[in-house]
């Protein structure tokens, strides 16, 4: 990068969702204007005042902003962390410290949007806003013909695959903060979830590599469903939080040649998709992407029995019963529970995806909505009518019913058979679990009449 005519003030790197310093394309495009640079970090109002600051997700930001902080110490820096309105605090520390640049991530949300509007507003061509950060790809990145985005995932799986990665960017060596630059302490929160995963980078670089290295990546392709094996990666909150750059993980995983890294790969490109749609279409945040005229059920004794994981289903209730123990879910475990859910006691989509941002810590707007929209037959699919059967999944997904017995555990005496089918038993070898809210006849027979 050309040094510009005041490379000698320091350059404010505002972190949002790129919380790391390996591979941080905010953070390098700084430090080639110099050493002197300001990490920043803003607890804005506009997120902390509203229900997206959910605990779980605030406590592993904590987790997140002290191993950033002790990353920068470790090379000469420091966080700066501030409350209140982001483009206020950066006007703030630059009047503090002379600053002449701000350096930040894109991103897709409305939060997202609104910031950079302000920032631009206020800074102008003192602004440097950077690509390829938060995703593999831009939003618009890459775009069919006829439109501003893909609408399907297969068109823009090839498009995206056709796009060379970027360079994997080093960790910087060393890094200066002004003295000058002064903040509050470090922020601590109470998490919901009593086994929520510990966040930050360091934690996210080993989780990712114990994963790889206990052949996690190599077996994705025929482990990633089996709910009872837990095959998954598990990085999504630490790629929500941008402690692993989703590029550098594409890179690795490409770099592998297996039939399993070429699934999880797949999955990043899932990532980048729904974020490109949301970039596209932002209202579809809580608005149907495609309108079916849904007339949804309110029954708030339905709702409270699928939250607490009470619904006569175990392999539902079983993933209602993670989520709130861990703060996080097997992605099969969130179809099911979501199609559940809108499919079968046909409640409104925007109800569990609202739950689910309570508590997950992966909660990601572009994700955890356009995921829901496409359970509920209003998203992107073509195929409104997809139901699934907890009875034939939990055949499929956890045969064994070791996912089922970890989560509920009243069943664990229960034989393989019984454990998928416990109104079939007596209640007394129940242990108190409910019966089934729909009847399990009245079920089949709803997935029958979807699938034709």
């Amino acid at each position: 990068m050309t040094r510009q005519s005041d490379s000698t003030s320091p350059a404010i790197v505002l972190f949002t969702q790129d919380l790391r310093v390996h591979d941080n394309p905010v953070l390098d495009a700084a430090l080639a204007d110099g050493p002197d640079v300001l990490p920043l970090f803003v607890l804005d109002d506009a997120i902390t005042g509203t229900p997206f600051a959910a605990p779980n997700r605030m406590a592993f930001l904590a987790d997140c902003l002290a191993d950033l902080d002790a990353s920068l110490r470790s090379r000469g820096g420091r966080l700066v962390v501030r409350k209140g309105s982001t483009a206020h605090e950066v006007k703030r520390l630059m009047a503090e410290t002379g600053a002449a640049r701000i350096h930040v991530a894109a991103g897709v949300t409305r939060h997202a949007a609104h910031r950079e509007e302000e920032l631009r507003a206020a800074f102008d061509d003192r602004l440097h806003v950077h690509g390829r950060s938060l995703t593999v790809l831009d939003p618009g990145a890459v775009t069919p013909t006829s439109r501003d985005h893909y609408a399907v995932f297969t068109p823009y799986l090839r498009a995206w695959s056709a796009v060379p990665g970027r360079k994997v960017l080093s960790a910087p060596a060393r890094l200066d903060v002004p003295e000058s630059a002064s903040g509050t302490a470090l922020p601590s929160y109470r998490a919901a979830s009593p086994a929520l995963p510990k966040g930050g980078e360091s934690e996210g670089r080993r989780v990712w590599r114990r994963w790889v290295d206990g052949g996690g990546l190599a077996g994705y392709d025929e482990a990633h469903d089996a709910l009872g094996a837990d095959g998954t990666s598990r990085i999504s909150p630490y790629l929500h939080f941008g402690c692993l750059s989703a590029t550098e993980i594409a890179a690795q995983a490409a770099a592998a040649e297996s039939a399993g890294a070429e699934a999880f790969v797949r999955q990043l490109a899932w990532r980048d998709f729904h974020h490109q749609v949301l970039a596209a279409r932002p209202d579809c945040a809580d608005t149907d992407y495609r309108k079916r005229g849904d007339t949804w059920v309110r029954d708030e004794a339905e709702a409270k029995a699928w939250r607490e994981g009470r619904t006569g289903y175990p392999l539902v209730d079983a993933g209602m019963r993670q989520l709130a123990q861990e703060g996080w879910m097997h992605n099969r475990a969130r179809l099911l529970t979501a199609s559940f859910l809108v499919k079968t006691l046909r409640h409104d989509w925007r109800e569990g995806a609202a739950h689910f941002l309570s508590l997950l810590v992966d909660g990601d707007i572009a994700n955890n909505q356009m995921n829901w929209q496409w359970m509920a037959g209003t998203g992107n699919d073509t195929r409104p009518n997809r139901v699934l059967n907890p009875l034939s999944q939990a055949r499929r997904l956890d045969p064994d019913g070791t996912y089922v017995r970890q989560w509920v555990p009243e069943l664990s005496g229960l034989s393989d058979r019984d454990v998928r089918e416990p109104w079939k038993v007596p209640k007394a070898d129940r242990n108190g679990y409910p019966d089934p809210l729909v009847e399990p006849e009245d079920l089949t027979a709803r997935y029958r009449e979807a699938h034709g």
